[in-house]
């Protein structure tokens, strides 16, 4: 039987309620598919920032090395610790240390989910640049608290770090449609998204499959609104796919469905599988937390584990319980309901 080593990073507010929903679920799938997850839960958190003054230990990073993948609830509680200390202290990190240069969010509707858009049939993956660009934190202040006070924040783009994410975006687009499109501003940006152009076209030649479009964000804004549809593989900066993810959410219909993957690609390092949406502490323990965006992104985590067949049934699963309503609206069904649903869809 194989066994895989799980960190299970709950974190703060409803993080901690769709982590214990997603673990049932991966038990379940488990057991039912022939293989054995060994969880390991860390209580890394704002409120551990609280007692501890850092959001995880020194020996964190090394700590989550030795697992085969991460899963993360959700961290962030702005009201007791600063969103720019939690990120910058937990998530960035993370993803930095492990290269997890690939951020995958795939926008679509679950049946029975009704969207704010006319269009309903389609089926969008967006790949975000995960490590550098605008988030590279490269820059400072000076002379601050005065009239004079100067704030630079750097963006930094590396040949290396542009040509893997779109040569992954490429990669997928040829495991998919074979549509990729490539999304900057270059008319406005005219040295980091130049480049950004430029290594698009040189990558294109190699794969003469793929049909590549390349489009300015405000359009492309414009256009997953517009027509969706036509959209396959999305290729996108730091920045500018963490504006377009949100966006994809609210198409298909809410960040309660919206799923995320932080990968490695070489596998030199754990990935992390997250639900897009906040932490919500508000609702934190009331059981009204939507569970499913962070099972969906447990199937994606179980995907890039070599469990292919359990991924698409955990998938199957979700859209079954979809399909006949449960945990398709805001608050009509309680955590554990949804939940329920789903792992008695996934016995079948």
């Amino acid at each position: 039987m194989k066994s895989y080593q799980i960190a299970l990073i709950p974190g703060d507010g409803i993080g901690v309620d769709v982590t214990d929903a997603t673990v049932q679920v991966l038990e379940a799938a488990a057991q039912k598919f022939g293989f054995q997850l060994n969880n390991t839960e860390f209580t890394w958190s704002c409120e551990w920032y609280l007692k501890h003054g850092t959001m995880m230990p020194k020996d964190g990073i090394e700590t989550l090395r030795a697992f085969d993948a991460i899963f993360l609830g959700a961290v962030g509680w702005p009201e007791i610790v600063a969103d720019s200390v939690s990120l910058h202290g937990l998530l960035l990190p993370i993803r930095k240390a492990f290269t997890q240069y690939a951020n995958i969010r795939p926008h679509r509707l679950l049946p029975g989910v009704q969207g704010p858009l006319v269009a309903d049939a389609f089926d969008i993956l967006c790949i975000r640049e995960n490590t550098e660009g605008e988030y590279s934190g490269a820059g400072g202040r000076v002379h601050q608290g005065t009239a004079d006070e100067v704030a630079v924040e750097t963006s930094v783009f590396t040949r290396t770090g542009v040509e893997r994410i779109l040569r992954y975006g490429f990669e997928q687009a040829r495991a998919r449609r074979g549509h990729l499109t490539s999304v900057t501003k270059s008319n406005a940006q005219k040295y980091s998204m130049v480049f950004w152009d430029e290594v698009t076209r040189e990558l294109a030649a190699e794969y003469p499959d793929v049909t590549v479009s390349q489009m300015h964000i405000d359009a492309m804004a414009a256009k997953m609104v517009m027509a969706p549809q036509d959209l396959d593989v999305i290729v996108a900066s730091n920045l500018f796919g963490d504006i377009l993810t949100d966006l994809g959410a609210a198409i298909q219909g809410g960040l309660g469905f919206a799923a995320s993957a932080n990968i490695c690609p070489d596998h030199s390092g754990p990935s992390m599988f997250e639900p897009v949406h906040g932490s919500a502490p508000d609702i934190a323990g009331q059981d009204i937390a939507n569970p499913i965006a962070a099972i969906w992104s447990a199937a994606m985590m179980l995907d890039h584990l070599g469990e292919a067949e359990a991924a698409s049934a955990v998938l199957s699963a979700i859209e079954a319980a979809t399909a006949k309503g449960i945990g398709t609206h805001p608050g009509k069904h309680a955590t554990a309901v949804i939940t329920a649903a789903i792992i008695a869809e996934l016995e079948l």
